[in-house]
Parts: C-alpha cells; sequence; structure tokens
C-alpha cells in the first residue's frame, strides 16, 4: 500500500477535484471517464451503477489508475495506480449521496435512475507520482 504525500491529501481530502479513472476493458484496450471520487482510511472510493462500463471493468483484483488534477492549478497533479479492494452494494445510495453533497451540494444524488443499483469501489493506492 502507498502513502498519499502530504503535501497533496488536500487534492483528496478537500477540494473538488474530479479524478480521471483509466480501466482495462475486456479486450484490454483502456477506458477513462472523470469521476467523483473520496478519500477516506488510505482507500479511494468510487460509485458507479450496475451495468454501465466502469462497472463492467472494475471487479476486486482490477488494477486502475486515477490522474487528479487540482481545479487550481492544471500544472499540479498526482497520479495513483492501485488495485480494487472492494465492491459492494451496501452503503453505495449513501456514498453517492455524499458525493453529491461535495461536489454539487445537493443532499440527493439528482440523477439516480428509477432501476439504478449503484455500487461502491474501493482502490487501494499502489503507487503514486506526483508533479507541483
Amino acid at each position: 500500500m502507498a502513502d498519499i504525500p502530504a503535501g497533496f491529501l488536500d487534492l483528496l481530502t478537500q477540494k473538488k477535484a474530479f479524478a480521471s479513472l483509466a480501466t482495462i476493458q475486456p479486450d484490454g484496450s483502456p477506458q477513462v471517464t472523470p469521476v467523483w471520487f473520496d478519500y477516506t482510511n488510505g482507500v479511494i472510493r468510487v460509485n458507479t451503477a450496475k451495468g454501465r462500463v466502469k462497472a463492467r471493468n472494475l471487479s476486486k483484483g482490477a488494477k486502475v489508475a486515477l490522474s487528479i488534477m487540482d481545479p487550481d492549478n492544471a500544472y499540479r497533479y498526482i497520479q495513483i495506480r492501485g488495485t480494487v479492494t472492494n465492491e459492494t452494494v451496501d452503503g453505495a445510495d449513501a456514498h453517492i449521496d455524499s458525493l453529491a453533497k461535495k461536489y454539487i451540494g445537493q443532499d440527493t444524488y439528482p440523477w439516480r435512475g428509477p432501476n439504478e443499483t449503484r455500487v461502491m469501489y474501493e482502490i487501494t493506492p499502489s503507487a503514486t507520482h506526483t508533479m507541483g
């Protein structure tokens, strides 16, 4: 497990920075999606709905990378490589609501589909690279 450098923790805990999440498709090609995230207990948590591309690419043990750019300084960023270490629907609805509060100031995620099942993924960092 890699530690997040102290000088970059603000990008994970204080700022409304988006992460570009890179996953690997079944054919081996990369796929990148901007995502909301949070950081707690040494893991990065992301959330999506079952059936979406990133949900199909994210499973326990999957290797991923995230690039998180400082919204106030595009030349300052952290890249994190890691492994999905947990996948759960338990608490995923509450998690997406907490991300909606962080990113758009709304108590409830406004784009939830009527038959949507939310999934939360925990990513344990294995390596980091920083700039700025």
